[in-house]
């Protein structure tokens, strides 16, 4: 039987990162800067800048926008949907804070690390008990202008979409 050389042999870790989107905050703060985030980039993004092999994106279902829905999970995204009220403007409002924040629980053990996409403060403590538990990989803020205050403290832990126009926005 032959020695072996440990030094011939490498050990290669396969990196499992997971994100966790907030679509709505993502997409209404990337529209206020009046631009268009291409989600098919984005995600490609998140794998290529996050090694992310996982995107949840939690987003109200709306049944018109089944199109919308198949074009994203075509494009590699964990669709989370959260029924839709609709408010007195007729406009469609879902909140998908808890699902967010249970799914990123729920999976803990199933991730190396997470990505949280969001500015909303609703999400600071998730973000801080991830950072406790070493688990956060990135937390992902839409606007740079426009963020909780409650995330001023972690900015080491942060980077803004709104810096990624010419990368991620529609040409």
């Amino acid at each position: 039987m032959k020695n072996l050389n440990r030094e011939n042999y490498q050990v290669k870790y396969i990196v499992n990162n997971y994100a966790f989107i907030d679509s709505q905050n993502l997409n209404l703060a990337i529209r206020d800067l009046n631009w268009t985030l291409d989600f098919t980039k984005f995600r490609i993004y998140l794998k290529d800048k996050y090694h992310v092999t996982k995107a949840f994106l939690f987003i109200g279902y709306i049944p018109s926008n089944q199109t919308l829905y198949t074009k994203l999970q075509n494009d590699g995204y964990t669709l989370v949907f959260k029924h839709t009220l609709t408010l007195p403007s007729g406009k469609p409002k879902g909140n998908v804070d808890a699902e967010l924040v249970l799914q990123t629980i729920t999976e803990i053990d199933n991730y190396d690390k997470a990505v949280i996409v969001s500015g909303d403060g609703d999400f600071y403590c998730l973000v801080d008990y991830l950072i406790r538990k070493n688990k956060i990989e990135r937390l992902l803020i839409p606007d740079r202008a426009s963020y909780s205050t409650l995330f001023k403290k972690l900015q080491k832990h942060i980077s803004f979409v709104s810096d990624l126009k010419e990368k991620l926005g529609y040409k």
